[in-house]
């Protein structure tokens, strides 16, 4: 049965209820407004964009004459200050005023006349009602109405300033593209289109927002995506009612499976080679205009840990390098829990030399070992948050400055032993280790309530807290796909690219828990077999060249 017939998704809540919203509609007259189709006079229309979006300071019209057949037209421009371009406005109004010859018109309607004569633009289009014209216009575009035609023609005139392509700040780039998506959604697709010269790549763009009305872009690969998923995002996008959209951060907890998660179920990433990668695995990307972050889904745990770089490295590095990471998380995860269950109730567990050392070092200390390392934890929490809101060239001093004086004060005044500040140390080390930021919350934040279980239980209450962290990973699923897989359930192909990464070349399937429609990505070629065979073609052919040599030199 298909992974994607059994999708679960709870509706979001709807902000307002259809007979709110009607109610809301009938006292706003704008609104109203709106869904009504353009006028044929050319003030009437004015007047209305006026009534529509009020007095702005960077709502500007410029009216002015046109001559077609003879006979004079008035005309308005509308545009917004700083969202247009300025030369794009002058040069159409230098095509309508001034370039326009009557002695060759021809024949056609005036609309006709205007837009396939006298426009030197490639991107027009005709709006027939103020709803359509009022979103293009305040999309950055402008808006040229004529005196007797009842639908105005939309010239794409945007011009909004954009921060250059540049590396990405979350991702450390080690080795490969450094170009990192920006906040411009066309932008970006431009840089999805870039590495993906195929007419396969599907684009799909719809605007969430009642106020807002952003630019969601949901990006797939037809004939490698399955139809199901790309069925699922779609529904699960327009089932998305907010007045606001303000990124892709809040876009995702409407589309996650389990809202009440610590765990994160969509990956964000700022490298287009990174969303191109998933997208060629039979995942669905979803960029967000406004944010220079895409999503990426569905998710699994394991490609938490793992990064772009391990593809481009050896796969006995790369497999080693994973292993660490992995280490690191489970070692920031449970090692102060163990720490203060060893110590408060199951002390003979611990070496006799050890033990010593431990004790002679917590002399003096007057709070038991969970209130010790429960109150460090927290104090290091509130530095590094405190060095992520400074500024980059502060932020840096801090965080060396303050764990060294905290530690030492700390150590030097008895409130902390000084094991306890090298445990909190390594787990705040290990915790950096984890690639992926959400990930790493998620697991700093379940270190506390296993420390309380510690506190209370000892390592009874250690194994409980793990055991309900597994369940519960156990429980979830991003999509319809099983958050452990491969892991769980087991996929002896899918644990190629987990925990370890084989080979390349012994990757030529892509993931089975996506269910794509085309499964081999590349065919079964091993380097090895292949040099093998070259190299006994080479054989043979050397062996005939002598055979052949010696039967001239016979002759």
């Amino acid at each position: 049965m298909n992974v994607f017939s059994r999708l679960k998704y709870r509706k979001p809540r709807e902000a307002l209820s259809n007979k709110n919203r009607q109610a809301l509609q009938e006292k706003i007259p704008s609104m109203q407004l709106q869904k009504s189709v353009l006028s044929h006079h050319l003030e009437t229309n004015l007047g209305a964009f006026e009534s529509i979006l009020g007095t702005n300071a960077d709502l500007l019209v410029r009216r002015f004459l046109i001559q077609v057949r003879r006979q004079k037209h008035h005309c308005g421009l509308v545009y917004l200050d700083g969202s247009s371009s300025k030369a794009d406005m002058n040069e159409i109004l230098h095509a309508l005023m001034l370039d326009m010859d009557s002695s060759k018109q021809s024949r056609d309607s005036l609309l006709d006349i205007v837009v396939q004569q006298c426009i030197p633009y490639a991107d027009i289009a005709l709006k027939k009602n103020f709803l359509d014209a009022s979103n293009w216009l305040l999309s950055g575009n402008s808006l040229l109405f004529i005196d007797g035609l009842n639908s105005a023609i939309g010239l794409s005139t945007q011009a909004f300033k954009e921060r250059t392509i540049a590396q990405p700040e979350t991702e450390q780039v080690i080795q490969g593209s450094r170009e990192g998506f920006i906040e411009s959604v066309g932008t970006n697709m431009s840089l999805l289109r870039k590495r993906l010269r195929s007419s396969d790549l599907s684009l799909q763009l719809i605007q969430i927002g009642r106020v807002t009305a952003t630019n969601v872009v949901y990006c797939y690969m037809k004939g490698i995506a399955n139809e199901n998923l790309v069925k699922e995002v779609k529904e699960r996008l327009e089932r998305v009612d907010v007045d606001a959209l303000y990124g892709a951060g809040y876009l995702e907890q409407f589309i996650e499976d389990v809202p009440f998660s610590p765990f994160p179920q969509v990956q964000n990433t700022e490298r287009p080679d990174k969303a191109v990668a998933a997208m060629l695995e039979g995942r669905v990307v979803i960029l967000v205009d406004g944010t220079p972050f895409a999503l990426i889904v569905p998710a699994v745990f394991t490609q938490f840990y793992q990064t772009t770089e391990d593809y481009d490295t050896r796969f006995f590095m790369a497999s080693m390098i994973r292993g660490i990471r992995v280490l690191a998380l489970l070692f920031s995860l449970i090692f102060p829990s163990l720490y203060v269950s060893l110590i408060s109730f199951n002390p003979e567990m611990i070496p006799t030399k050890f033990a010593v050392a431990v004790a002679g070092g917590r002399a003096g200390v007057p709070f038991p070992a969970i209130a010790e390392i429960f109150g460090l934890e927290m104090i290091m929490e509130i530095l590094r948050e405190a060095t992520i809101r400074l500024p980059q060239q502060i932020g840096g001093a801090l965080s060396i400055v303050g764990v060294l004086v905290i530690g030492q004060a700390a150590v030097q005044a008895g409130f902390v032993s000084p094991i306890t500040v090298v445990i909190v140390a390594l787990t705040t080390i290990g915790s950096f280790a984890t690639p992926a930021y959400n990930a790493a919350v998620a697991l700093r934040m379940l270190r506390f309530p296993l420390m309380i279980l510690a506190g209370l239980f000892g390592l009874y209450g250690v194994m409980v807290g793990l055991i309900l962290i597994t369940n519960h990973l156990c429980s979830l699923e991003s999509f319809g796909v099983p958050y452990l897989s491969p892991v769980m359930p087991g996929d002896g192909y899918g644990l190629r690219d987990a925990v370890l990464r084989a080979p390349v070349w012994m990757m030529w399937k892509r993931p089975r828990q996506l269910h794509t429609a085309n499964q081999k990505r590349m065919n079964d070629q091993n380097p090895a077999q292949t040099q093998k065979g070259r190299a006994l073609s080479s054989t043979s052919s050397s062996a005939r060249i002598v055979s052949a040599s010696k039967n001239r030199s016979k002759s």
